[in-house]
């Protein structure tokens, strides 16, 4: 049996019908940039999260350089996240002229440890990046609350939890927050693009500009910006799969309770840890399914072997990373990250991922590890 990462084709079989007249209609007009197919979008998007304005951009990392420079962060500045995720988090923060400053993680969900990151704060500090990891936010009541106290502002990367909820707030709700539509993502379009919701309606502005050049109106530049604005095309395809949402998110918990399950068998689930929960997050969207097994890297050669994919989000913790190496960091600095990216692997996880597949890649596993 073939069991994919990840199966993209599979997704759009079910929505072709759909999209494709979309499509053609566009090429038609020909009016590919911003419009009224991204206008329509932002408001579905702000609907959905529950925030007052939605802006479009070209990719996630965008969504996030443009949220740090409404801010006003820049060089000399600090900015405290995570240095256990996607390079762009930190990327970001790079290239705005700060400095990434890195806080541990907590072991169970993988997300910024709250009481790690207000110990990294500093007069220098600007603003936090917190990151959802794999569809579940990070306890972010925890971090608005110590940024309120140290009046440092917070943005949200929710890269990977669209639809995901904190103690009943939706990620994009509760402060200023980003998202990407890369087409792994759980709602991915058919290229990059990003998006920014807040609640304040001057950053809603200042964004606006930002994405176009700074542009307030038709050649008048009010700031520098530069170009970041959301394709229509990639714009009508989200509005489509935005509408299938909720519903493939019920279908990746489903099966992610159903990996759950059938890894709790005896003799494996002591092998195998699986992914946990955590008390404040009431809406997991699982954009990856991970878990943490011994000699990983044995266990995803035996996978492939199979037919079976799987993935390592993220192999290599940011602080270790080469283009970093001038901030200072060490391994051992962090030992959780480093501990989690040594030991984490995504199994293959989609709304189309059927029972028995997913039966056949934990046989695989249990094979391997002699679990049955």
């Amino acid at each position: 049996m073939r069991v994919p990462a990840l199966d993209l084709k599979a997704q759009y079989a079910t929505i072709r019908d759909e999209i494709e007249p979309v499509l053609l209609e566009l090429c038609a007009s020909q009016g590919f940039v911003l419009g009224p197919e991204v206008d329509a979008l932002e408001r579905e998007i702000a609907a959905y999260v529950g925030a007052p304005h939605a802006i479009g951009c070209a990719s996630g990392t965008d969504a996030i350089v443009l949220a740090l420079r409404a801010l006003g962060v820049g060089p000399g500045d600090e900015v405290v996240t995570t240095p256990f995720t996607f390079f762009a988090t930190a990327g970001a923060i790079a290239l705005v002229g700060a400095r990434p400053v890195f806080a541990d993680i907590e072991p169970s969900s993988f997300n910024l440890d709250p009481a790690r990151c207000e110990a990294a704060l500093g007069p220098r500090t600007r603003a936090i990046v917190a990151v959802d990891l794999f569809g579940q936010c990070a306890d972010m009541r925890a971090i608005l609350e110590i940024a309120r106290r140290r009046r440092v502002p917070v943005v949200e990367d929710a890269a990977q939890s669209l639809g995901a909820e904190h103690r009943g707030a939706r990620a994009g709700a509760m402060t200023l927050t980003t998202f990407s539509f890369y087409p792994s993502k759980n709602l991915g379009g058919f290229g990059d693009g990003g998006m920014i919701t807040t609640a304040d309606d001057e950053q809603a502005r200042v964004l606006r500009q930002l994405r176009v050049h700074g542009e307030s109106s038709r050649y008048v530049h009010e700031r520098l910006g530069q170009n970041s604005r959301l394709d229509a095309l990639q714009a009508a395809v989200l509005r489509i799969k935005l509408r299938h949402l909720d519903e493939w998110t019920a279908a990746r918990q489903e099966r992610a309770a159903r990996y759950t399950e059938s890894i709790a068998r005896p003799g494996l689930r002591d092998v195998v840890r699986l992914p946990r929960v955590s008390e404040h997050a009431t809406r997991h969207v699982y954009n990856q399914y991970t878990v943490r097994v011994p000699d990983r890297e044995g266990l995803r050669a035996a996978l492939a072997e199979r037919g079976v994919g799987s993935a390592v989000y993220y192999p290599i913790p940011l602080h270790l990373q080469p283009c970093f190496r001038d901030l200072g960091y060490a391994a051992g600095d962090f030992p959780e990250s480093e501990r989690a990216a040594g030991e984490v692997l995504s199994l293959p996880l989609y709304p189309e991922l059927t029972a028995e597949q997913q039966a056949y890649v934990v046989d695989c596993i249990a094979s391997y590890y002699g679990a049955g």
